[in-house]
């Protein structure tokens, strides 16, 4: 009996990314539980995917850790569902095609080219988090 997660379809065809600072190599297996790449840095009950390239890198340049983070081609192995964080409590639908999983997450590739937002963009970007940390908002993790 294989004990390997399989691939699983959901609300989207993908394919799907995930961007990090972690150092993964193709075949690895992402698992929820361990702690958050962001915020208070709590244990994260969810692992996060999407099927845009720009919110894939957006996790590898926020994403704890030095260096400019990676971007992986990943496939769920189990349901996900939109990301509660970025649908309807921000944007109308799910137009960054974000999602959330309780399952593994096998890294496929590593997206070898991708181009990172301007610093001054990406600066910006950490300016909200900041100000969203010091209002004590935090990522929905239910």
């Amino acid at each position: 009996m294989d004990d390997e997660p399989t691939p699983t379809e959901g609300p989207d065809p993908g394919p799907f990314f995930h961007g990090t600072k972690a150092t993964l190599a193709p075949g690895d297996v992402l698992e929820p539980g361990r702690a958050s790449n962001y915020g208070a840095r709590r244990r994260a009950n969810y692992l996060y995917l999407t099927a845009t390239m720009d919110a894939a890198v957006w996790g590898a340049e926020l994403a704890v850790g030095e260096g400019p983070g990676t971007v992986y081609r990943v496939e769920p192995t189990g349901p996900f569902e939109d990301d509660p964080n970025l649908t309807d409590h921000r944007f109308p639908g799910n137009p960054t095609r974000s999602y959330r999983t309780a399952h593994p997450l096998r890294v496929v590739d590593v997206v070898e080219h991708w181009e990172g937002h301007p610093p001054e963009v990406l600066q910006a970007m950490r300016d909200h988090l900041a100000e969203l940390e010091r209002r004590g908002i935090e990522a929905i993790n239910e």
